[in-house]
Order: structure tokens, then C-alpha cells, then sequence
């Protein structure tokens, strides 16, 4: 396939001004005529809804929780990114661009990433405008924290918690458009099938999940804002809710589906303690501004932390990235804290962590500044470990968090589905092959507040629609598939959990393709996910009934397609011989173990077509041109 990513001509900085002009407008008066569903809550989708009611469209919005105030964006806690230059260290928006391309080792678009830089400052604008409590300074002045991958403060922060409180200020934009009718809420749904009527998206299929009812909705277009895919590793920082079910809907009606193999392992989370576990939890990377890694120099050093001396300890990220030090992005930090400790340097009863330790900070400001800054977020590990942090180290370690690969989108947003728009962390565009921290809530909101409220009315006023209703022979059809899986679900009665099947599935995501990935590996994987997926449909076993409350059959709905998901990850990864940002090749490294791409051959976005079940999908790829950030080898030393 063809990809046309619709990227304006001209300089980089007037791209996307001047694409606003050359967009086709709708008449204010006429925008009442058109409905747009948009799905999830989170940033992207609660901001994207907000914002098309208040241009006057009408709008369904889904979310599957029972509040859109549960949308996994709340669990997003360092910040976000603007180029304000507040702290007057040279940033700009030039600045911004560049080190998130740089971030994304190069496999994301300029233009795409520009835009977002662009936007970022109108994010802050319009989420302080909102009453959003970021961090402020003795003065009263908007206050900016560093995150990994840069070299000036451009994080703005609500202590621990931005997600929670960013995502409150689009709740209540999307409720306010919800009182005056131009929105309208169904909690507790999740999509089963997209609706494709003469080859644009319609329209979706839900599960009541209170009732156990499937339901049809039409729409002129639909906004699929459903969040990333870590999941399919069973362990990660995601809520347990977090699926790819929407996007791989979309994906076999012929949505491609770009770069799965981008996956983000954060380096600042609570080690694994044991098989009980069904989710990890991140701490958030803001606490690299203050704290120091390290681990002892000595293999099987045992001694408590605090009876280590200084020149006992190996400060490796200080040491080995001296511009960056701590602050390197998270795909480097994850990197150096696995090899300390495949090295024996690990910490802990696993000897899977290294130390994260404030004594330094708390020495220089005291306990009181280095609660203000994270207060909550030591709480929180106090409470899911009984150490407390103020006076013993963090233990950490590297744990999947958040993908940057997702359906592919042109310029638009749109996917190669005329008509089916991709928000946030569900599409591909703007992170590459790593995303810096504090981008993701920047991304999320950019697309919703800034962008689909534009690209949604250019492709409304210059497409012609005609009239559909849910009663429509493709409405029926796609209920038909999704209460026939349904049934053949609940008529296995095999001996085996979806979590027992999921946790297997996640074993063999994380040991063949997680931190580092090589080809044996990979393709032992790829007769294990198939092998798996043959045993779910042959021997799982889902308790309850259709047409009810039955949070089994969702699960086991999900993990259906994690099992057909994690090939395409898999294969995906074994095509692309070469390693940058989070998709690192043990074949493809430099002589001191960092990351090598190989530009000549995978300059590109690989994208995969669905074929057909059973049948290998077709990768298309959409070439990357670096006009105004040069191809060079990333480093942070």
C-alpha cells in the first residue's frame, strides 16, 4: 500500500499554519448536521470531545469505566512538556522539536513531532485557564522541572500527579459540553467492531458491560482514543483495563498498524516481588531530578545501602553519561540498570534493582522541599514496600510502561480508514522509537484540544456522506461477528484462566521480546505466541453468561487479541534488524553496548496490513526525510 502522509509543503515552522488556512472549513451553523464518536476518556479522548462540542458537533463519547475521571491518563505523574521557557535556559520551540526527535532515535516524522512542539505552549495556556494546579515557583510564576533527554526545564508539574490533574480539567471542558446537549456520555461500553460502510468508518459495536447488551452506534466519523498495547506483557505500569482491542478492531478492518515493536520500557518502577503480581507501578522519572542511581561496585554485596561508602558505590548513569547523568532518556537508563544487574550489581532480595537515593538532595534542601516536590509519590512507595524512602534508597527497576507504535495516521490524524481518526497513544506519529517523559500528556492533549477539532472539519467539508443508521446490513453484520466470538468463547469450558493464559503470553513477551531482543529469541517466540493461542481457544475456561455482567468474558475478549497481537509485535520486531530507542537488537550495538541503527535500510515506518486470518500481514512502509534534524548518531555522554 501506498502510504500518502498529506505533510504540507513549505518550512517546518509554517507547516501546520499554513495547513489550517488550506483546510476546507464547515459553516458553524452546518457543524450541528454532523456526529462524531469519539472512544476513551483519557486525555486525548476527553479533550477531543470537549472540543468538538464546543465547535457545535454533535458528539458520542465511550468510555469504558464507569468515569471518565478512571482513564488510565491519571496515573501519569511527572508532567508535561512546553517550550515556555520559563526558567529562561534556552529552550524553544526549535529546541523541543529537536530533542524529541532525537528522543525517538530518528523514526518519527519531523513534521508530525514540529506541530507538537508548536502546541505544546497553547497545552498550558489552556489547562492553567481551566484552573489546573501546576507547581509555582516563590514568586507565583508557573514553576518547570527537568525530564530525561534534555538539557533545560520544560516539565510543568502538579506534584506526582499532572495526569490526574490535566485530566480533571478536559473531564470538565467534556462535562460541560455533556449539560448542554452537544455531547452525549455512554459509560461502561467497550468496542467490540469497528463499522466500515462503503469504505469509510460509520459507526462501532459496544458491550453494555453493566448489562451484557451489544449496541450499535452511527456516526459521520469515528475518533478511536483507546490508549497504548503494554498489556499484551501482562506485567506493566498500564491499569489492568488498558487493552489493544479498539486499534486491532480497526486493524482487521483495514486500519494498518505501525511500528508495534516500539515498545517504552520505563527505568524508575517498583521491582517485581513475586508471582502474585498483576500489575507494576511506576515511580514517576521526575524523581531523577533529585535522586541518584547507583549500585554497589562489588558483586554480591549484601551491606544495607546506607553502610556502603561513597567510594564503594557505582554511580553508573553519572559515570558513563556525564552531560546527561541521570537525566538521560528512559530507554538508555532501562539499558545500564538491566546490565548492572545481569553484571551481579543488583540490589534486593530479586537482585533485579538498583538504588534511587535522595540523601544527597535531602542533605542539600531537606525533608520539607523534597516532600513538597514528591510527597505523594514517596507515600506511595512507602506503602507498597514499608521502607520509607526519605531515610533508606528506592529500589527500582525497568518495567514496560507506554508504546509508541499504533495505528498509522497521516498528517491528519486519519488512518487509512477514510473517516477513522487515531488520537494519542493508540497512533504511531509523533514518538518514534522512544518517547521522552512528559511528552505523552503533551501529545494526548495536543491532539484533542489542537488538532482533530481542525483535520475532523477538513474532512467533513470535503467529503461527501450519505445518510446511515445502525439498522444498516453492516451494523448487523458486525453485531453478528462480535456475539458469535462471544459465544464461542463462553462454549470452551476448558481447565485454564484468561490471567493464567495472559501471564504465560506476558512470560513470553518479556523473556524473547522485551528489554533486548536478538533473532533466536524472537522467532522462538513466534511459535510460542501461535502455540499459546491455539491452547486459549482449545482449553480456556470463561465462567458466566452473555448477556450480563461478566468482567471474564471481557478479559478473555481482550486477551484474544493480545494472543493475535503479540505475533505482529514479534514479527514486526524480527524484520527490523537493527536497534533504536526502546527496540534494541543485541545483534546491532556499538562496541560499549549502546544502540545502533542502521539508516541505509529501516529509515522508514514500517506499517502492517491484515491479510486475512492465518495469513502473513503485508508491511508498506512510509519513508522518514530529516531536513531539518540531520541523521547522526544519538548520544548523552
Amino acid at each position: 500500500m501506498i502510504l500518502d502522509s498529506k505533510i504540507p509543503d513549505g518550512p517546518i515552522s509554517e507547516k501546520w499554519t499554513r495547513h489550517k488556512f488550506e483546510l476546507k472549513l464547515v459553516n458553524p451553523a452546518n457543524k450541528r448536521k454532523f456526529t462524531v464518536i469519539v472512544v476513551g476518556t483519557g486525555l486525548a479522548g476527553a479533550s477531543a470531545a470537549a472540543s468538538l462540542g464546543e465547535l457545535g458537533y454533535n458528539v458520542k463519547t465511550f468510555c469504558i469505566q464507569d468515569s471518565p475521571r478512571r482513564a488510565h491518563s491519571i496515573a501519569a505523574q511527572g508532567g508535561i512538556n512546553a517550550a515556555k521557557n520559563y526558567t529562561n535556559d534556552g529552550d524553544s520551540v526549535y529546541r523541543l522539536f529537536y530533542d524529541t526527535v532525537k528522543g525517538g532515535d530518528f523514526r518519527a516524522r519531523e513534521a508530525n513531532v514540529h506541530r507538537l512542539a508548536e502546541c505544546s505552549n497553547f497545552i498550558i495556556d489552556q489547562c492553567v485557564a481551566q484552573g489546573v494546579p501546576f507547581g509555582r515557583d516563590f514568586g507565583g510564576l508557573l514553576d518547570n522541572r527537568s525530564f530525561g533527554g534534555a538539557q533545560v526545564s520544560r516539565t510543568f508539574y502538579a506534584r506526582g500527579q499532572t495526569g490526574q490533574q490535566l485530566l480533571i480539567g478536559a473531564y470538565q471542558a467534556m462535562m460541560r459540553q455533556v449539560a448542554k446537549g452537544s455531547v452525549k456520555m455512554f459509560p461502561r461500553r467497550e468496542m467490540l467492531e469497528l463499522v466500515v460502510v462503503n469504505g469509510a468508518a460509520r459507526g462501532i459495536v459496544v458491550r453494555n458491560l453493566v448489562t451484557g447488551e451489544v449496541e450499535s452506534h452511527e456516526a459521520d466519523a469515528v475518533c478511536l482514543a483507546t490508549g497504548g498495547y503494554a498489556n499484551v506483557f501482562y506485567l506493566s505500569t498500564n491499569a489492568k483495563g488498558s487493552n489493544v482491542s479498539a486499534a486491532w478492531r480497526a486493524y482487521k478492518k483495514g486500519a494498518l498498524f505501525a511500528n508495534p515493536c516500539y515498545t517504552q520500557i520505563h527505568p524508575t518502577c517498583i521491582p517485581v516481588s513475586g508471582d502474585h503480581q498483576s500489575k507494576l507501578t511506576l515511580m514517576s522519572e521526575s524523581l531523577r531530578n533529585d535522586g541518584r542511581v547507583w549500585v554497589p561496585r562489588k558483586a554480591g554485596d549484601t551491606r544495607a545501602p546506607e553502610d556502603i561508602p561513597e567510594a564503594e558505590r557505582f554511580y553508573y548513569l553519572e559515570e558513563k553519561y556525564p552531560s546527561f547523568g541521570n537525566l538521560v532518556p528512559r530507554d538508555v537508563a532501562s539499558r545500564n540498570a538491566k546490565n548492572v544487574c545481569d553484571a551481579g550489581l543488583g540490589v534486593g532480595a530479586s537482585k533485579k534493582a538498583v538504588y534511587l537515593d535522595f540523601a544527597d538532595s535531602i542533605k542539600r534542601l531537606g525533608v520539607s522541599a523534597i516532600s513538597a516536590k514528591y510527597g505523594n509519590l514517596f507515600q506511595m512507595y512507602e506503602k507498597i514496600t514499608d521502607e520509607n524512602p526519605y531515610k533508606t534508597p528506592m529500589r527500582i527497576y525497568p518495567a514496560l510502561h507506554y508504546t509508541m507504535g499504533g495505528l498509522w495516521v497521516d498528517y491528519n490524524l486519519m488512518s487509512t480508514i477514510p473517516g477513522c481518526f487515531v488520537l494519542g497513544e493508540a497512533n504511531f506519529s509523533d514518538h518514534g522509537a522512544n518517547r521522552l517523559g512528559a511528552s505523552a500528556l503533551m501529545q494526548g492533549l495536543a491532539d484533542g484540544y489542537f488538532v482533530i477539532p481542525y483535520t475532523i472539519g477538513g474532512y467533513f467539508a470535503g467529503t461527501k456522506l450519505d445518510k446511515v443508521s445502525a439498522a444498516a446490513p453492516e451494523f448487523k453484520e458486525a453485531e453478528k461477528e462480535a456475539l458469535e466470538r462471544n459465544k464461542k468463547l463462553l462454549s470452551i469450558k476448558g481447565k485454564r484462566t484468561v490471567s493464567d493464559i495472559h501471564r504465560e503470553l506476558g512470560h513470553i513477551m518479556w523473556e524473547n521480546v522485551g528489554m533486548a531482543r536478538n533473532k533466536a529469541g524472537l522467532e522462538k517466540a513466534l511459535v510460542a505466541i501461535p502455540a499459546l493461542r491455539e491452547e486459549f481457544w482449545k482449553n480456556v475456561n470463561v465462567l458466566g453468561s452473555e448477556g450480563s455482567f461478566n468482567q471474564n468474558l471481557e478479559h478473555a475478549n481482550r486477551l484474544a487479541d493480545f494472543l493475535e497481537f503479540g505475533e505482529l509485535l514479534a514479527t514486526d520486531a524480527l524484520h527490523r534488524e537493527e536497534s533504536c530507542g526502546g527496540h534494541f537488537r543485541e545483534e546491532s550495538q556499538t562496541p560499549d553496548g549502546e544502540a545502533l541503527r542502521n539508516d541505509e535500510k529501516f529509515c522508514y515506518v514500517g506499517a502492517w496490513e491484515y491479510k486475512g486470518e492465518g495469513v502473513k500481514p503485508e508491511l508498506s512502509k512510509e519513508p522518514l526525510a530529516f531536513e531539518n534534524v540531520h541523521l547522526v548518531t544519538r548520544s548523552y555522554k
